[in-house]
């Protein structure tokens, strides 16, 4: 399939022979992956390279040929497809890994839910929260698996976090403060893809491709805020039309507020995660957390204590972690799991939802200067981003595919790269 929609006459496509028809009598997960591109090379580099024994590839799709012909010479016994539609309806995958642009996981996912295929979707869930709410009701409707790769939950350290603030030794939540701008990008970065930084090809910035994961993080540790105000600049550092830098405000149930500041554009960058309780707080920074317990409430030293310049006496401790950060093999595994054996996945399809409602939540606050209120008007959303979705310019040039590995910071591991003109 052509990026018009046609039907391309040249695909690279082979039989996988009896392998491929097998069934799940094997105890593994036929997996077909739906976009190699950067995210999608490095999920089959994984699991060819043994990281994930539950799940075998037996099917891969692209649009673009030459990843199609990077497939057929890396992926032995794996069928070939121009298009996740064409994989999808061929019958020889158990669930598929979707790692396309955002604009195409809606549409893919359902169909995939449609036929009985488990789904295992990149982040964002969708570029809009009413297409993540179809999602959601399709994989409810159809019974199927629907999960994202919220690959930071595998994070050791705030898997510890989460557990600490669940397990209530902490308190109320009081405040949380967010500087994440340590994923810092070049121009070159953005002229890498038609589709990148374009309201049109992506549908947002920095929140919808690198902020996601901090977004689910949010939520998984404090909550979903309630109201949201904030201040999105669009192309600050850039010469791109959407934002790569926002500073947003949130206030969560109960009382507790909350800063998140973001970008694309701070070198060195920051990424320091501030959670402070009733009962003292967690500072995590450096690939660890720092704690500070109280011996009693704030609430109750503030109005019961006879000092006016009270001091506490805490003193600060590491957070102890299993040192486990599997990240996308972690989330991959776990998928696999769920199939096999019915063990939760690391995220659920609601969890996807809850973090595009929070991202279009600081778009719309930031497009309008208004406090916005969760849930948010979906239908004016929409229609906000179709307004700038018209607007939007096209970008000449070719998609640029880059080997990296995620392990780390998303480092380049091979500075050769695929392209198309």
């Amino acid at each position: 399939m052509n990026y018009d929609g046609s039907c391309r006459t040249d695909c690279l496509k082979k039989d996988a022979g009896e392998e491929n028809k097998m069934s799940m009598d094997s105890e593994t997960v036929r997996l077909g992956i739906i976009g190699i591109g950067n995210m999608g090379s490095e999920h089959c580099r994984n699991i060819q390279g043994g990281k994930c024994p539950d799940v075998r590839i037996t099917a891969v799709a692209d649009l673009r040929e030459d990843r199609r012909r990077w497939a057929s010479e890396r992926l032995p016994g794996a069928a070939v497809y121009c298009s996740g539609e064409e994989l999808i309806s061929a019958g020889n995958c158990d669930a598929v890994l979707i790692a396309v642009p955002h604009f195409g996981h809606e549409a893919l996912a359902i169909s995939a839910m449609e036929k009985g295929l488990d789904v295992l979707c990149e982040k964002p869930a969708a570029v809009t929260a009413s297409a993540a709410r179809r999602m959601l009701k399709t994989a409810e409707r159809t019974g199927r698996c629907l999960t994202y790769m919220f690959n930071q939950r595998t994070n050791c350290t705030y898997r510890a976090i989460h557990d600490a603030l669940g397990s209530g030794a902490f308190g109320e939540l009081k405040r949380v403060n967010w500087i994440v701008t340590d994923w810092y990008r070049t121009q070159r970065y953005y002229d890498s893809g038609t589709w990148r930084a374009t309201w049109s090809g992506e549908g947002g910035g920095v929140l919808l491709n690198q902020c996601p994961h901090q977004l689910d993080l949010l939520i998984w540790l404090c909550g979903m805020p309630k109201k949201v105000r904030a201040v999105c600049h669009e192309g600050k550092w850039h010469r791109i039309e959407v934002e790569d830098d926002v500073s947003a405000y949130f206030e969560f149930e109960g009382g507790a507020t909350g800063v998140m500041i973001t970008s694309t554009g701070d070198l060195p960058g920051t990424n320091r995660l501030e959670i402070d309780c009733e009962k003292g707080k967690i500072v995590c920074e450096d690939g660890f957390a720092r704690c500070w317990k109280l011996s009693e409430s704030e609430r109750s030293i503030c109005f019961e204590s006879d000092n006016p310049w009270y001091h506490a006496d805490a003193s600060m401790t590491v957070m102890k972690t299993d040192g486990i950060n599997l990240q996308h093999v972690g989330v991959i595994n776990a998928f696999a799991d769920h199939i096999l054996n019915g063990r939760p996945p690391v995220a659920t399809a609601a969890d996807g939802l809850n973090a595009i409602m929070l991202s279009n939540a600081i778009h719309m606050a930031g497009w309008t200067g208004e406090e916005i209120t969760i849930p948010l008007n979906e239908e004016r959303f929409d229609r906000m981003l179709e307004e700038r979705i018209a607007r939007s310019q096209p970008k000449n040039g070719y998609d640029q595919t880059y080997e990296t590995s995620h392990e780390r910071t998303g480092e380049t591991i091979n500075p050769s790269s695929d392209h198309t003109s």
